[in-house]
């Protein structure tokens, strides 16, 4: 037998060309090819009928190919094979065209005359129902006769890999299984008592569907106590450094409570307690303030922030956009305004100072904060707004810049709490669960193809009354690959509809000082309408304004759309968020309908969780989350409680990985956000 760490360059079973596909796609042993899990799996046991409308899921067909042809002109050019159930349909056979775009070489992989299996969800598109690069797989003839590891069972379909098509890369796996010593397939810590090897065999090709899930859990525990063993082993670092003690002196934030004109919700005074007692004990704080749009997360910040000033440290915050910093240096000038607090704003475009005199400082700021070595005297507090849109090696440098530093990174992305466990385990929690009094009702609802003449009306009807509004557009400009009008398009239409003199354009491109002035002109109540792209996703705060319309609202994401509805909703009055589409994409009316539903931020998370994934809810700054192999367990709180039991369980007997489970070391990513750095 093989060892699982043979280098897969000595396997006699492959030609040169496959083992370069191989380690071109990261798999250098036998090892790393049996840890290349199935993404999903086929009962080709029995096949989901032909379809006679669009369907919400993929479906697997299996049929034969009556005709295959390349069409269109140039860069319209698009191959397509049209498919026929072969067992008949409610009308006759059933019929599916299957289109690749830009993939010539699909003329030499399917012809007329094939058996195919095909994997996709189908769609309308004039007239005819269609698969749009749907995964296929040719059959041969002699699997129709003979019982094997790509038909009449559960077959696993895998990530593809370049070079090596799916049918010859199950085939080499199913060897590859057969014929390793199980022992040198070892995982460094027991998770299961199951043999691993026979977990390693169903997991790969499941006998049923309810075993294959049991097995792949066991991997599936294997690689959340790999991430949770990481967060404690960070947690454990950070809690051993010395910090500085701060917030023991807390005449300015009394001050700043006394003066504000409204109390602060239990929530925030929850959290602004656990604050003080980070900040008091002799370590770094390390904490992510968590909440919904809309729940009052900045001034928590400030209140943090104060502590920090009172003690003679500076504090910074670092936002990721022009508009969400210079944002939070207006709010904060006005509260802090009749304290003499000195505030400092600093982007790439603006330097501006709330007063001259000297003394601990608040800084608030983009990526700028970053460049100026000697712009802080003493950095005692670190906050990160909308941390995940940072890069991990931005988020370092900041917090480099003081000396271990308290922490506060805030999101108003809610983030499903099985997420939170196994990306922020080494952060302490504070929750802002409520919204502050005087907010006004937010209405969503999901149109389909509406009459351009009632949306106007209804945002006259608006306007009327007084109040502002969002028109937002998914595109800056017009674009020829994508079917959606843009807002520049769209302005000079609302202009006419509206008066050039009551409606006004901000998105991305504009220069900095373009944005300002536009913004300005909507908060003082110049401009009624505005005309936007996500850019005013963030850090928007006009409480007049009580109507946003998506257009395209299929092309947003749900956790975007979410964060757009927190521009309106901030005063007293009821507001509006209308969600436009002309999609007949089921999951696309699906993603809409939840929004539809409820205004609940996590609620909202854990659906979009359930229907996109980790690394996309959460950007791809986080690292080790985009590849995680087993995403489909990330909602399974069980699963990562019992990994972070293990993962404790761990150090509590070796705190250092130096003996009993010194074997474990390997598996520690030292190269990992530095403290504080998430």
């Amino acid at each position: 037998m093989i060892s699982g760490q043979s280098d897969l360059s000595t396997l006699e079973n492959l030609s040169s060309k496959e083992i370069n596909a191989l380690e071109s796609a990261g798999f250098r042993t036998v090892a790393d090819l049996l840890a290349h899990f199935p993404k999903r799996y086929e009962d080709r046991r029995q096949f989901d009928s032909f379809p006679n409308q669009p369907t919400a899921k993929p479906v697997c067909l299996t049929g034969g190919v009556i005709d295959a042809t390349t069409k269109g002109f140039g860069k319209t050019r698009f191959y397509e094979a049209v498919i026929m159930d072969g067992s008949g349909g409610i009308f006759g056979s059933g019929k599916i065209t299957c289109r690749w775009f830009n993939m010539p070489y699909m003329s030499k992989v399917v012809a007329a005359g094939h058996q195919v299996i095909a994997y996709g969800k189908v769609k309308e598109s004039a007239g005819r129902l269609v698969i749009d690069h749907p995964e296929l797989e040719v059959l041969r003839e002699d699997d129709e006769e003979t019982e094997t590891i790509h038909l009449g069972r559960i077959v696993p379909i895998y990530k593809n890999i370049s070079g090596i098509n799916q049918r010859r890369l199950r085939e080499l796996i199913h060897t590859l299984l057969h014929s390793t010593d199980p022992d040198s397939l070892s995982f460094p810590y027991p998770v299961s008592e199951n043999p691993r090897h026979a977990d390693l065999l169903e997991t790969h090709f499941s006998t049923s569907a309810e075993s294959g899930k049991t097995a792949r859990r066991r991997f599936a525990l294997e690689a959340f106590f790999t991430i949770q063993l990481n967060v404690v082993w960070q947690r454990t670092r950070y809690l051993s450094h010395n910090g500085r003690v701060l917030g023991k002196k807390t005449t300015l934030l009394k001050a700043f409570y006394e003066d504000l004109p409204f109390d602060l919700t239990n929530a925030q005074k929850r959290s602004i307690k656990e604050i003080i007692a980070d900040m008091r004990q002799p370590r770094p704080m390390n904490r992510l303030l968590q909440g919904d749009v809309g729940s009052g997360k900045t001034f928590v910040a400030l209140a943090a922030m104060l502590l920090a000033i009172d003690s003679g440290a500076d504090a910074a915050l670092m936002a990721p956009t022009q508009i969400l910093a210079e944002q939070h240096f207006l709010t904060f000038h006005k509260w802090l305004a009749p304290l003499g607090v000195n505030i400092v704003l600093r982007t790439a475009a603006r330097r501006e100072e709330s007063s001259e005199s000297q003394g601990p400082t608040i800084f608030i700021g983009t990526h700028a904060l970053l460049y100026d070595p000697e712009l802080f005297n003493d950095l005692g507090l670190v906050v990160i707004d909308e941390q995940h849109k940072f890069g991990v090696v931005q988020r370092a440098a900041l917090i480099q810049q003081g000396t271990l530093p308290d922490v506060l990174v805030m999101t108003a992305t809610p983030i499903p709490r099985s997420l939170t466990m196994t990306i922020y385990g080494d952060l302490d929690v504070s929750l802002l669960d409520e919204k502050p009094a005087g907010r006004g009702k937010i209405i969503t609802a999901l149109r389909n193809k509406p009459k351009q003449k009632d949306i106007t009306d209804f945002v006259k009807a608006q306007l009327a009354e007084g109040r502002q509004a969002y028109l937002v557009y998914p595109l800056v400009e017009e674009s020829e690959k994508v079917k959606a009008q843009s807002a520049t398009e769209a302005f000079p239409k609302w202009q006419k509809r509206l008066g050039a003199e009551n409606v006004g354009l901000i998105h991305g491109k504009l220069r900095p000082e373009e944005k300002d002035a536009v913004m300005e002109d909507f908060r003082s109540g110049k401009l009624q309408v505005l005309v936007a792209t996500t850019v005013i996703e963030v850090g928007v705060d006009v409480p007049n304004a009580n109507l946003l319309i998506l257009h395209h609202a299929e092309r947003f994401g749900m956790a975007q759309i979410h964060q757009l509805r927190g521009r309106i909703g901030r005063g007293e009055h009821k507001s509006y968020c209308i969600l436009l589409t002309d999609s007949k994409l089921p999951e696309a009316i699906e993603k809409l309908s939840i929004l539809e539903k409820t205004s609940d931020g996590f609620e909202i998370a854990e659906a979009d969780l359930q229907l996109r994934g980790p690394g996309d809810l959460l950007g791809t700054a986080q690292s080790g989350l985009t590849d995680l192999r087993f995403a489909d367990f990330i909602t399974d709180i069980e699963l990562i409680r019992e990994a972070r039991a293990l993962a404790d369980n761990v150090f509590q007997e070796d705190n250092n990985l130096t003996t009993a489970h010194k074997n474990l070391h390997p598996l520690i990513t030292e190269n990992q956000a530095p403290q504080g750095a998430h």
